[in-house]
Formats: C-alpha cells, sequence, structure tokens
C-alpha cells in the first residue's frame, strides 16, 4: 500500500492486526501522532484502495459513549451504526481519532457535563471552559487517507465541518451518507443544540435536500 513520507507526515504508521467484530473482521492499523504521541486508528474491510469512492466515517474517540454506554450523546450508536454499514457494503474504512471531547479532553468533558447539568448547553459549556466549540483537528485524516490510497470518500456524517474539512485536505466527498441514531430523552437537548448551533444536519437526508436543494 503507497506510504506518507516520514518528513512530511504529522503521524507514523506503525503495525496492523486482525480485528474480528460481531459485524465483520476488520484489519485493525495503528498510527502514532508526531506532536502529541496518541494513538490513532483505521478499522479497513475490504479493497479499498482500488480508485472507488470508499464509505467512510471519521469517528473521534468518545470514552463516555463509545465504551460506557452514555446515552447523552449518539457517539456509540454512531460507531457501531457506521461498522455495520461498512460490513453491509464489504468494503470500507472508519478513523478512530483519539480527541475526546471535541478535542478537549476527557477530565474537561466531564467539567463540561457538570456545566450542563448547571444549564449550560454543548457549545455554551465548552466556551465557558475557555476551549471553542469543536477543537478537533482533521489534518490527522489526510495522511491515514493517503496511507491506503483513498481519495474520493462517501462519508458517514451529520456534520458539515467534516465534509469542509476533507475537501480542504484535498480527499473528495462524493456522497455523505447521514448517520441519525439514538435520539432520546438525554440527548434530544445536545443533538437540537448541535443543528442550531453548529449546523449539523441532523434531519433524515431527504428532507434536507428537499429544503435546502444539495446536501
Amino acid at each position: 500500500m503507497p506510504s506518507v513520507p516520514k518528513e512530511e507526515a504529522l503521524l507514523d504508521y506503525t503495525t496492523s492486526c486482525l480485528l474480528p467484530t460481531p459485524w465483520a473482521q476488520f484489519t485493525l492499523h495503528a498510527f502514532v501522532e508526531h506532536a502529541t504521541g496518541k494513538e490513532h486508528l483505521a478499522m479497513v474491510l475490504g479493497d479499498i484502495g482500488n480508485g472507488e469512492p470508499v464509505l467512510a466515517r471519521v469517528h473521534s474517540e468518545c470514552l463516555t459513549g463509545d465504551v460506557l454506554f452514555s446515552q447523552r450523546c449518539d457517539c456509540g450508536a454512531q460507531l457501531e451504526g457506521a461498522l455495520k454499514k461498512i460490513a453491509d457494503e464489504g468494503r470500507g474504512i472508519l478513523l478512530y481519532l483519539r480527541q475526546e471531547g471535541r478535542g478537549i479532553g476527557l477530565v474537561n468533558k466531564i467539567r463540561a457535563y457538570r456545566l450542563q447539568e448547571a444549564g449550560a448547553d454543548t457549545v455554551e459549556a465548552n466556551l465557558a471552559l475557555g476551549f471553542h466549540a469543536d477543537a478537533r483537528n482533521y489534518a490527522l485524516c489526510e495522511p491515514m487517507f493517503a496511507q491506503f490510497g483513498i481519495k474520493t470518500l462517501k462519508l458517514m456524517t451529520n456534520n458539515p465541518r467534516k465534509i469542509d474539512a476533507m475537501e480542504k485536505l484535498g480527499v473528495r466527498v462524493s456522497e455523505r451518507v447521514p448517520l441519525l441514531v439514538n435520539r432520546n430523552a438525554f440527548n434530544t437537548a445536545y443533538l437540537d443544540t448541535k443543528a442550531a448551533k453548529m449546523g449539523h444536519m441532523m434531519q433524515p437526508l431527504a428532507e434536507t435536500v428537499a429544503q435546502d436543494g444539495e446536501l
């Protein structure tokens, strides 16, 4: 597979292994970020380097949702839903970026949750702690996709910022695949805030196209 020259990369490709899951046996690839030492992952299924658009998910770590089953967000359900979609297609990639709490870290995310319990929304809580509403760095994605020769995505996301970020990195998004999952009594306000303040596309795709005329 193509590799990114070390002097140009933001991270190093290190190793891989097979990873059986309930939906398919993926190949798990590990990367180490130069600046922080954080370990980022890519879960790959099938032939993704043949030049055809690749079904993809760029997923930021959410320990509370992905591992502890929190219902305060939709992250764990999005992770599971994306892996299921890739397995159904028989081909795709999921990048797992270690950018907890939209980039503010686990402890600060818990602090933000306390502020939300006192009445702040998810954006107000991050700002009150001195962070941006979304502090994630998507530049890491470019060398990760380049490692596998991926240039065009069918991107599973509700977040227009991810689409813009991929396009700016030179990774074309040919299609947006919505991931509308696990709206519940605990996360309705959170999801509504992401739609109202961060532009997340939380309507079914058909409704979005009908109202906006484009993705």
